[in-house]
């Protein structure tokens, strides 16, 4: 049983798409950017039709009278992030799509089959159809494997979702030039290079149900099955009830109350040299800009991105207990977050955050300086359609689970099957936790 591709091959196409593409994007302030303004009587940044998204402004406010507000990206439609996936000579391969994006960090990453907003696909901007879109359109739901709307980045979006769906073909579906066909345990070795898998790959492979397949599915399982596969198949009550009590409990008594506000009306936000920032600092701030990319639906056009400033580490902690593989995930509310909290890793930093380190993100970068039990250590990126050159370090570090005491009650230690299980309900574990655990060599 072997891939249609060699890795070999198909790295190179990837740089072959990278070369034979024309990109330009040029950072405008927001009176070039038309559509796009700042409209007063909503007090958010917009385009003409009203439609892709909106910038608004975002506060919250708790129950003590602490308040914090920030721009938050308003996009209520749910987008298609589907894979198709085929058995090819004995061998579940997955059709990726070398796709590029005007805020990729390296230009070309490799896509889900198909990455659509609903304006895309309804054709909203006047291009051409997604390929592969009928597919999704039109799903039998016996050839369903995955069909999950699950979130994006709370801290960016306000309630944004996708569906994340993987649809099994009878039939070995051409490839294009811009389509390859690869096994998983392909993809997974790509996702150890930086930046080359993107964010939306990483999500929709995260809620494949290892945790409902039967014996004869096992070969979507990847080359190593041995090492996680008494985790994988197992699901505890008592971890569940856990954490919905504190995911609970955060959601009655703690969620603060949120209210949208005009966008300019932020406290210590201004335009600034054609950047909406923050005064002192904040993790990102909002750039316009001219794009030109050859070979996509629109060839040019002009938008605003969410630019970092810095990098992020997302990082989940895991031990091995009993021959349980068990990780370290903590309750983490966000401003954007769709029901106010989700599960998120062990840590969750964004640049300028240290200084609010609790004694288990202590732990952990203590452990990262000594490079000591590093699972997976890469840069990977967000989502370029919104996010201009968002890389994150992506960190797994497995520790003696003796070697965390006194665990702080926001955490709770769970098996790789419980997650994998609560993957299957909307909303439940967020992004960063579902990239982290789609690294794993399951």
């Amino acid at each position: 049983m072997t891939p249609l591709h060699e890795t070999s091959e198909l790295l190179s196409w990837i740089e072959e798409r990278k070369a034979s593409l024309f990109v330009e994007l040029k950072k405008i302030p927001l009176e070039d950017c038309s559509p796009w303004f700042y409209d007063d009587t909503c007090g958010e940044i917009r385009n003409t039709k009203g439609t892709f998204f909106q910038i608004a402004g975002i506060r919250q406010v708790y129950g003590d009278g602490r308040a914090a507000g920030q721009p938050i990206i308003i996009q209520d439609e749910i987008g298609f992030l589907g894979i198709i996936c085929c058995k090819i000579n004995g061998v579940w391969h997955y059709l990726m799509q070398a796709k590029i994006e005007p805020g990729n960090v390296n230009v070309v990453q490799l896509s889900p089959t198909i990455q659509a907003t609903k304006s895309n696909f309804t054709q909203q901007h006047g291009g051409r159809k997604p390929q592969y879109l009928d597919y999704f359109l039109d799903m039998n739901p016996g050839d369903i494997l995955v069909d999950q709307i699950q979130s994006e980045q709370s801290s960016r979006f306000r309630g944004k979702r996708n569906r994340n769906v993987i649809l099994k073909s009878r039939l070995q579906l051409e490839e294009s030039d811009t389509h390859k066909w690869m096994t998983l345990p392909q993809i997974k070795e790509f996702m150890r290079h930086d930046n080359l898998v993107n964010m939306d790959t990483r999500t929709v492979l995260s809620c494949i149900p290892y945790v409902l397949l039967d014996e004869e599915d096992d070969d979507f399982l990847m080359s190593r099955p041995d090492l996680y596969r008494k985790s994988v198949k197992s699901l505890d009550r008592e971890t569940i009830v856990s954490l919905y009590s504190r995911i609970n409990d955060y959601k009655m008594f703690h969620a603060p109350v949120l209210e949208k506000v005009p966008l300019f009306s932020l406290d210590g936000w201004a335009m600034e040299d054609g950047v909406f920032r923050k005064r002192g600092g904040y993790p990102f701030e909002v750039i316009f800009c001219s794009i030109t990319i050859e070979g996509r639906e629109v060839s040019s056009w002009k938008q605003p991105l969410f630019a970092a400033n810095g990098i992020s580490t997302f990082g989940l902690l895991c031990c091995n207990d009993g021959g349980m593989y068990k990780f370290l995930v903590s309750i983490k509310p966000e401003i954007g977050c769709f029901d106010s909290v989700e599960i998120g890793p062990t840590v969750q930093e964004e640049p300028g955050a240290s200084a609010k380190r609790d004694c288990v993100s202590e732990f952990f970068f203590s452990r990262l300086q000594e490079k000591k039990g590093i699972v997976a250590d890469v840069l990977l990126s967000e989502e370029g359609g919104r996010f201009y050159q968002e890389q994150n370090r992506n960190v797994i570090i497995q520790v003696n689970k003796d070697d965390v005491q006194d665990l702080p009650d926001s955490y709770v230690w769970s098996d790789y099957g419980t997650l994998n299980i609560l993957t299957q309900v909307n909303n439940c574990l967020n992004i960063q936790l579902r990239n982290l655990l789609s690294l794993l060599e399951i």
